[in-house]
């Protein structure tokens, strides 16, 4: 015996930035992923200052060293899926991309869970503009599925979002732009009613709850990429991955701590039956 488990976890591998507050980024992705029982890897972007109240700065990592810690990952440890979040500019996209085409042509069934992160919830730019086009032509058709929500949907599209159907029209888009599986979530609608659509080769899934008052929300798209890329690693099926999901984050929220002046994190430790 070499000390390993009988069932080894489903290894997820974050490729993100980091948030020192610990709501988001790379830090919300290795609770997500413990916690649902996967094995958590990283390649961080960047490093940013940043708590419950916004980003005070930013600190890229040169595309060289992501690409080592990516590789430096890859070679020894390997991965069941990928979860991408903020990502930076040009360069460091091509270098994502360029180093999960690599790796799928050993391990082609190795999932990609793209989370197009461009804007911090307080506002701060976390993709360059000048990235958009290369994130599009380089890294999308790579997805198993993209997790965008409304601004960066509308962003990503070019349409004003304001509806659920304006939400469908936006996911065929993406879709027939992608070949990827499209979850676009909902939660920057107005009203009560919390409606996520999903669209894959089997048409239209919609996921509704009713939105939940409070400011505790700091990362709820990294925990979610990252709690779907886990449980998909885990062999769960595309709509059950994202039910469970949703109401793992849906607890997270429910068991927020209470901390920071801000838009404060979750609680990824809460208990969680997967069923």
């Amino acid at each position: 015996m070499d000390g390993r488990r009988q069932s080894a976890p489903a290894r997820v591998l974050s490729i993100a930035g980091s948030d020192s507050g610990g709501g988001a980024g790379i830090q919300a992705d290795i609770k997500a992923i413990t916690a649902l029982g996967g094995y958590a890897m990283t390649a961080i972007t960047a490093l940013t200052a940043q708590n419950t109240l916004g980003v005070q700065g930013i600190y890229p990592v040169t595309p060289d060293f992501l690409r080592q810690q990516i590789r430096s990952v890859l070679d020894d440890l390997g991965t069941d899926a990928f979860k991408t979040g903020m990502l930076g500019g040009p360069a460091e996209i091509q270098v994502v991309a360029e180093e999960i085409k690599a790796y799928r042509q050993q391990t082609p069934h190795a999932l990609l869970v793209l989370d197009p992160v461009m804007v911090a919830k307080g506002g701060a730019a976390l993709l360059a503009e000048d990235a958009i086009s290369t994130v599009k032509t380089h890294l999308f058709p790579l997805a198993t599925v993209l997790t965008p929500n409304l601004p960066e949907a509308e962003r990503l599209t070019g349409r004003s979002l304001q509806t659920v159907q304006d939400m469908r029209l936006a996911a065929r888009q993406l879709r027939e732009e992608t070949g990827a599986a499209v979850l676009l979530k909902g939660g920057h609608l107005s009203g009560e009613d919390l409606v996520d659509v999903f669209l894959d080769d089997t048409g239209f899934t919609e996921f509704a709850d009713k939105r939940i008052a409070t400011r505790h929300t700091h990362g709820t798209g990294c925990t979610l990429a990252s709690a779907l890329a886990t449980l998909l690693a885990q062999n769960h099926s595309m709509t059950d991955a994202i039910h469970l999901s949703r109401q793992y984050v849906r607890n997270a929220i429910l068991e927020a701590p209470g901390f920071g002046q801000g838009a404060g994190p979750l609680w990824h430790a809460h208990s969680f039956v997967k069923s």
